[in-house]
């Protein structure tokens, strides 16, 4: 027996717990409300020294013991926040690193134009709002960084973000005491975010991270609130379903100014989980009351951020009602919706003799298009390209190839009308160049590959034209409704290829652009390896003089909102992961917790506007991650040997408190790792909001046994080295004139690529 048991001393102390309360012999430690720090012995000792007061006082909303001089102070932090945020925000007066892009959508908003953005629409149209109040009329492009503002209300586009960059502040001090840290370290917290230089800069300028990171702060507050609401005991009240909704809208908000938000939502879903699982496991809850908590949150975290983020583009598509340059990104179908794409009804039989524009089925590159303007190599023989809008020089004349050499004056008014059938072999002459559409054994001038030919428009007046101008049709598919669209051409309703009689390539296009000489428009080849979606077409608009009014006609059927919302999601998907190119100032994730380099955002005449964190609150915030860590997997090394340092209630609560907050700098973080796009230290600035409080919770915990006069000291001294640090910065962070040997100075790491 003696060799299968091993006595084990009593369990020691929590570690980093000396002067807490020893655990009891209950099956449950004793609730955090039953313990007394050093605060409330102080408090209890000015009562009564003999009488241990209890704090089952009247648990307030959201769990916020705020007093009245708590409000001052915050009030006072706020305007520091404001005083900070605000100073020089009219300069520089010129356009700064992203406002290219998104003072450009306000303007597209304004101008009621169609664009294309990775972005959901929430933050933008917060912009445009502001632009809109302040009188902006959309006419300034936009175009470059350093392009001077004339006519345009820059600073009230501007303050929409540098308000949001206050509102932080507040929210951020709300959250630490809602988490149930002290007065100081919620204090500790708020003047960290107000003096952080990185979340200054970024909530100066129009950009779309000052509303992610509000609205990601709020989130949190909201849940906390919530979770406080919970732990109450009294579910289903008022106050517990406003909390819960409140953080839903504020998940909503977060998904509809970036995706990232969705990692938002995944920290508030594990966490949902997570409270789902203890009641599941307490026999108190019936299954009647514990469907009650599913489908309250579900209708909450699940249906009201997912109303909320399809409203938004509600919103977007009802604004952007007319063509824009995001029209090309779009089906044929959604760009029928909008002012200026409407297509009247058209013919839909097709026959020798038709007019018709071609379309390319697959890359929504457009019209199948020639132009007077000929290649610089290969054959040097007219260009053929896709072109994304409409154009004469899309039109083309189908006819008869059999009949050799049919010319251009032919009177088709005259001739029966004969319909265009699968094997029919056919020409297409362009109308306004009077040229044929061509292929030969020469390479394109981009995809210089063996299977693939060139196609080009040939001809010149009196030539009838040669095989190499001949095409034989090979109807792939047709419409279900249009029985006939399968056995011969129809218009909208015949997806065909076009196969070339000589060479036996099929005419092709792909996401390749011509360079200049092409006017940046999509390459077209003939493809003897072509893939089959990138070599269907079909026809959109058909006339012919032989069909009357009478003649059956077909459109694009109007797709409805949600047709159009998925397709605008699959296209905002596709257009994120194409962004791989790399950028001057790109940086990956490994280098931001080190806070190794920033972005250039302006430069001029020895100033500069450069991203980058403020050193004290970035280091600090990443040491606590670390700590965290450390300290959490230790404790479950002790765990694993028999140690009972969760029977200690402050421990668990702080496990608790820095355990959520870990799981939200994780969530906002390590995602990044798995995107091959291009990436910027402001990708971040959300995890980092998760660090910060992450270290106050740490700095809350270890100064939790000390006099309430020593902690306010260190957090002090905190705050003033953090103040002087972003004093030292600040020039980059407000584009103000500062000397040579100062940048030299600053340059504490020697990645950071500032100049002066």
């Amino acid at each position: 027996m003696s060799g299968n048991f091993r006595a084990r001393k009593a369990p020691a102390p929590a570690p980093f717990a000396s002067g807490l309360p020893q655990p009891s012999s209950q099956r449950f430690p004793t609730r955090p409300q039953d313990i007394l720090d050093a605060d409330q012995r102080r408090d209890a000792a000015r009562l009564d020294p003999k009488h241990v007061p209890s704090r089952r006082a009247p648990h307030p909303s959201g769990g916020l013991r705020i007093t009245s001089g708590e409000w001052k102070l915050l009030f006072g932090v706020c305007f520091v926040a404001v005083a900070v945020r605000l100073f020089r925000l009219s300069k520089p007066n010129s356009v700064v690193f992203d406002e290219v892009h998104f003072g450009k959508f306000a303007s597209k908003y304004i101008k009621t134009q169609y664009y294309v953005d990775v972005h959901p629409p929430l933050a933008k149209l917060l912009i445009t709002l502001a632009a809109f109040i302040g009188g902006f009329d959309g006419q300034f492009d936009f175009k470059d960084i350093g392009k001077i503002y004339e006519s345009v209300p820059y600073v009230m586009m501007r303050l929409l973000p540098a308000t949001l960059g206050v509102a932080l502040v507040p929210v951020t001090y709300l959250t630490i005491r809602a988490l149930d840290c002290r007065a100081t370290t919620a204090l500790l917290g708020a003047l960290f975010v107000t003096f952080e230089n990185g979340l200054i800069t970024q909530s100066r300028h129009i950009l779309l991270d000052s509303p992610l990171i509000f609205f990601t702060a709020l989130s949190t507050f909201f849940w906390v609130g919530f979770s406080n609401e919970n732990d109450k005991g009294e579910p289903f009240s008022e106050v517990w379903w406003a909390w819960l909704t409140l953080t839903g809208l504020a998940l909503g908000a977060v998904v509809s100014c970036k995706w990232v938000g969705l990692f938002t939502i995944a920290t508030v879903g594990i966490s949902t989980i997570k409270q789902l699982w203890i009641l599941l496991g307490d026999i108190r809850v019936s299954p009647k009351l514990f469907m009650r908590h599913f489908m309250a949150r579900a209708i909450c975290l699940i249906a009201v951020p997912i109303a909320f983020y399809m409203f938004m583009f509600e919103i977007h598509f009802l604004i952007l009602q007319n063509s824009g340059d995001g029209d090309g990104f779009m089906s044929s179908e959604f760009q029928h919706t909008l002012g200026g794409r409407q297509m009247a009804d058209t013919y839909a039989d097709i026959g020798f003799g038709s007019e018709v524009s071609i379309r390319h089925w697959n890359t929504q590159g457009g019209y199948l298009h020639s132009h007077p303007h000929n290649y610089p190599g290969g054959s040097n023989q007219q260009q053929i390209t896709l072109y994304p809008h409409r154009d004469t020089n899309n039109n083309w004349l189908i006819v008869n190839a059999t009949e050799g050499g049919t010319s251009f004056s032919v009177d088709f008014s005259n001739v029966p009308f004969e319909p265009v059938t699968a094997g029919m072999h056919i020409r297409l002459h362009h109308i306004m160049t009077e040229k044929r559409l061509h292929s030969h054994d020469v390479r394109p001038p981009i995809s210089e590959v063996d299977f693939q030919n060139e196609v080009s428009a040939y001809g010149f007046s009196g030539f009838m034209g040669d095989a190499n101008d001949d095409w034989i049709v090979e109807i792939d598919e047709g419409d279900k409704r249009d029985r006939e669209s399968s056995k011969r051409l129809r218009t909208l309703r015949t997806k065909f290829r076009l196969r070339h009689l000589l060479t036996g390539c099929y005419l092709f296009s792909h996401k390749v652009k011509l360079p200049e000489w092409g006017f940046e428009q999509q390459e077209v080849t003939c493809n003897r390896n072509a893939v089959r979606d990138n070599s269907l077409w079909y026809v959109e608009t058909n006339t012919h003089p032989n069909l009357s009014e009478n003649a059956p006609k077909v459109n694009y059927k109007t797709p409805g909102f949600f047709s159009k919302f998925f397709e605008l999601q699959h296209v905002m998907w596709t257009t994120n992961a194409g962004l791989t190119d790399r950028h001057t100032f790109d940086s990956r994730p490994s280098s931001w917790p080190r806070l190794s380099r920033g972005i250039n955002f302006w430069v001029k005449d020895h100033r500069q506007i450069y991203l980058i964190g403020n050193p004290v609150v970035w280091w600090l915030s990443t040491a606590a991650v670390l700590i965290y860590g450390i300290v959490r997997g230790f404790l479950i090394l002790r765990t694993k040997r028999g140690y009972q340092d969760f029977n200690h209630t402050v421990v668990v609560k702080y496990d608790q408190l820095c355990g959520f907050l870990a799981l939200g700098w994780f969530l906002h973080y390590f995602p990044f790792y798995l995107m091959q796009r291009q990436l910027f230290l402001h990708h971040y600035f959300p995890a980092l909001y998760f660090a910060i409080l992450l270290f106050c919770g740490i700095f809350d915990l270890i100064t939790s046994t000390l006099r309430p006069r020593i902690r306010f000291q260190i957090a002090t001294v905190l705050i003033v080295v953090a103040i002087w640090t972003f004093a030292h910065f600040s020039p980059l962070a407000y584009g103000s004139p500062w000397t040579k040997s100062k940048c030299v100075s600053s340059k504490w790491v020697k990645t950071w690529d500032f100049a002066w």
